[in-house]
């Protein structure tokens, strides 16, 4: 899963929108065929989306003899794909009946008003009883309309290869308690062990929002600080954390704990993590998601059933060990129906099949995501199903949730711009937090608090 908030070039958008004329056609075209667009992972080898969606637009054309589904997937990274997508929805000739939604987007795009909302469908639909509270307010837009329906949800930690930190002295069973232990043990494998990656966070533009919510928001949620403060309706510039954040990232790339700069800053760094340094003991600890176990399965193409018994999970904890010791950040994606879209009755009948329970069970396995669904979270054969699912579905309590409203893609650009510069060492942290505080009262319109 995994978005990015990148600022977008005009080449982009125009290559985006003549790619959309060539696939998209005219959605009102035919009231019997259905139109899902949806990101299709830019490695061939990964097919976890494509394989669902071909089961279900089976089952969907059984139940409704007549309609026909017809994808219109999107191979392109997390920053393209969300281009792509908001060029889709301007339009009724190229907005399709369903469309893959990531939750960070949502009020910008109601904003926009490119999505339409669901609660006149969700009203007659008893399976909505079964989601739980807080992917119900991940899909709900500021006005209080639900404008999607989440397909799961997810949390981050710490993973970390077995072999390498018994190379390096360190215990095989780890949790660290502070940030100075994870730098610490980053510290003993670059010395014991140097052949290999110490530890990998996230930073920069190119890796868009992984940077900012695996990378930095799991620092600053681990801090006293936050990005937004909800009594206030303003977002926090001038924090201590935020600066002690950016200070850790500085110290990752500066002690050169992390991966070399240029792969750090290489916008396909989550696939050379997940489909080699990690498989391939190159990495010692590894700041990412519940979800990279989709890449290791059976028919993915990067097949490591070893990958349970080489690799350790760990919590990521708060800085100094303050209560509750342990920090995590939760998103989600959700299928929406465009505002413009020709067949949005026939879309929600496609949601209904997808998200029954069975279904969504399947999904979950699939995907290594993690249930938004009460049902199946309680279901002993979800919970068993994959090693992983327990440890990080019990992060959920200690997790938190991006502030997703209007301005956080550019919040969320301000923040890996930040991050990028700290990285290649082109600016210090106070330099870079003050640029971020300049940017940030530009993109919210000054709505900002100061510390």
């Amino acid at each position: 899963m995994r978005p990015t908030a990148a600022l977008i070039t005009t080449a982009t958008v125009l290559a985006a929108t003549a790619t959309l004329t060539a696939c998209g056609g005219d959605s009102g075209s035919d009231p019997d065929t259905l139109k899902v667009s949806f990101k299709q992972s830019t490695d061939n080898n990964i097919k976890v989306m494509d394989t669902f969606l071909a089961d279900i637009k089976k089952q969907f054309e059984k139940k409704y003899p007549g309609k026909k589904v017809e994808f219109i997937p999107i191979k392109a990274p997390d920053s393209e794909y969300y281009t792509k997508v908001q060029q889709m929805l301007r339009s009724a000739k190229t907005a399709p009946d369903l469309v893959y939604e990531d939750t960070f987007l949502i009020n910008s795009d109601i904003t926009s008003g490119y999505l339409k909302p669901l609660d006149a469908y969700l009203a007659k639909w008893p399976d909505w009883n079964q989601f739980i509270g807080t992917a119900k307010a991940a899909a709900k837009g500021e006005d209080g309309k639900t404008y999607g329906v989440p397909d799961g949800t997810d949390t981050r930690g710490l993973w970390y290869d077995k072999g390498i930190f018994a190379k390096a002295g360190l215990p095989t069973a780890w949790q660290p308690k502070t940030w100075d232990d994870v730098l610490d043990a980053a510290r003993t494998i670059k010395e014991k062990v140097p052949d290999v990656t110490p530890l990998n966070v996230y930073t920069g533009k190119p890796a868009g929002e992984a940077a900012t919510m695996q990378g930095f928001e799991m620092l600053l949620y681990g801090t006293e600080d936050r990005l937004y403060d909800e009594s206030s309706k303003k977002w926090v510039a001038g924090s201590q954390g935020f600066k002690d954040a950016l200070a850790f990232v500085e110290t990752v790339y500066e002690e050169k704990l992390g991966p070399d700069i240029s792969t750090a800053l290489d916008p396909n760094i989550q696939t050379i993590v997940r489909g080699d340094l990690l498989p391939n003991g190159k990495l010692g600890i590894n700041l990412d998601g519940s979800w990279l176990p989709q890449d290791w399965l059976e028919g993915s193409g990067h097949e490591w059933p070893e990958w349970s018994r080489k690799l350790g999970l760990a919590a990521m904890p708060t800085q100094h060990g303050q209560a509750p010791g342990k920090v995590s950040m939760s998103g989600g994606w959700t299928w929406a129906i465009p505002a413009k879209a020709a067949n949005p009755d026939l879309a929600f009948d496609f949601i209904k099949t997808m998200q029954s329970k069975a279904n969504a069970q399947k999904w979950y396995v699939a995907n290594s995501g993690i249930a938004v669904r009460e049902d199946v979270a309680n279901d002993p054969a979800y919970a068993d199903a994959q090693p992983g699912i327990k440890f990080f579905t019990d992060l959920v309590a200690s997790t938190h949730y991006r502030p997703a409203y209007p301005a956080y893609p550019k919040v969320s650009t301000a923040i890996q711009e930040a991050m990028e510069g700290v990285t290649t060492g082109d600016v210090s942290v106070e330099e870079a937090a003050k640029n971020y505080d300049e940017e940030l009262r530009r993109a919210t319109d000054g709505q900002v608090i100061e510390k």
